[in-house]
């Protein structure tokens, strides 16, 4: 619940570490019949075969006063359908993010940017209306961002965008919009979150997050008695930058985190293990946006060598558990304070990677595996001392 009332600048320094409950729920994931849901002419879609032990700790709420929203802690990211990833097929791209809903990964987040996101979402809900019953509609979540340019925030221009995003996704009521903010020093940002809120209060948002914001903004947000339920952040192994100042505003606040690029694209699996980029031809090619992106945070961080040294370190811990790689870095992201879910960012109709988010709820890391993994992480840079806050990479 964000504090309200006093200043949350004089508590921060006295918070004891690692204070958070994420209220999880030890029931969560999709409620099934017997036998596995069933399409319009009786078929078994999807058994219910998974161990108690998966089920466990698959949902969190997300809190602030009277809002809150459950969804699943792995969230199905759906940035790659807005182009460089391959070409998107409509029938396959819906058909994929049931196959995904029917596997218990039942959370999707896009943005009012993310090419036909909130389109496809709109086909995807309506596919699950027709041929889900009404409780797998009720485990369904659909979170989209709003990015504007930072032009005077107005009520009916706020409405206005907010209306689009709820047209194209079909919903009543958005179940989260996370808002973005590109110039701090334009305090735009304060009254298009109180026209959020507005709209909150009207029915037509749920929940009220943010994007990309860093810790002093966030502070700001909150002490504006703003009901943020979450800041969604970048968030790896490699980058450990939400585990500083904003984990421990967050702790107080009550304010969770979703975490993206935390498996760095893809480079954070067994595909990029035993390779070396200087070699032309010799490896997988780096041929997406996020492969891209994630390869400037490898170099700031410490280089192609140390983050082989890495890859191999989570292979034998992975090894050590039967999952992947990318299934422990994942898991180890979701055990830092604060963290309510992690981003695997699903290429539709293209590829998936089903199985190993699924892992991620049966896999504990013990106390071997985790200094494991910190024996590498602490030969890198600090990348709060090289890039900044949370954020900040976006307005450098």
């Amino acid at each position: 619940m964000a504090a309200t009332g006093f200043c949350l600048r004089h508590s921060i320094s006295n918070l004891p570490p690692n204070n958070i409950s994420l209220n999880c729920s030890r029931n969560g994931g999709l409620r099934r019949r017997p036998g596995g849901w069933k399409n319009p002419r009786g078929a078994v879609v999807v058994r219910c075969c998974t161990a108690a032990v998966e089920e466990k700790n698959r949902t969190v709420t997300l809190k602030n006063g009277n809002d809150s929203l459950d969804i699943c802690r792995i969230l199905n990211g759906m940035w790659q359908t807005s182009g460089g990833w391959g070409r998107i097929d409509r029938n396959d791209a819906v058909q994929a993010m049931l196959n995904h809903a029917d596997a218990g990964l039942t959370t999707f987040d896009m943005a009012d940017h993310y090419g036909p996101a909130e389109d496809l979402y709109g086909i995807f809900i309506n596919k699950v209306r027709r041929e889900r019953p009404p409780e797998y509609l009720e485990t369904v979540r659909g979170l989209t961002k709003w990015v504007p340019p930072p032009v005077k925030m107005t009520g009916s221009f706020v409405k206005q965008n907010i209306d689009v995003s709820r047209k194209r996704m079909d919903v009543a009521s958005l179940d989260m919009l996370q808002f973005h903010w590109w110039d701090y020093s334009n305090p735009g940002y304060l009254d298009a979150l109180k026209h959020l809120t507005d709209l909150k209060e009207a029915g037509k948002i749920k929940t009220v997050a943010l994007t990309n914001f860093d810790t002093e903004r966030l502070q700001i947000i909150l002490e504006n008695d703003i009901p943020i339920v979450s800041n969604q952040v970048q968030h790896s192994i490699v980058d450990m930058r939400p585990q500083q100042k904003m984990a421990e505003l967050c702790q107080l606040s009550g304010v969770k985190l979703i975490t993206y690029g935390t498996v760095m694209g893809g480079l954070l699996s067994e595909k990029f293990l035993d390779t070396n980029l200087m070699i032309p031809f010799a490896g997988p090619q780096l041929n997406t946006p996020s492969l891209q992106k994630y390869k400037r945070m490898v170099d700031a961080w410490g280089g192609w060598s140390l983050f082989q040294e890495l890859l191999q370190t989570l292979k034998a811990v992975a090894n050590k558990h039967g999952v992947s790689i990318s299934t422990v870095a994942v898991k180890y992201i979701l055990d830092q304070p604060a963290v309510a879910g992690s981003m695997v960012g699903v290429r539709l109709g293209l590829s998936e990677h089903i199985k190993d988010s699924n892992d991620v709820f049966s896999l504990v890391l013990d106390e071997e595996d985790v200094d494991r993994i910190q024996d590498v992480t602490r030969k890198g840079r600090d990348l709060q001392k090289v890039i900044g806050d949370c954020g900040d990479e976006y307005r450098r």
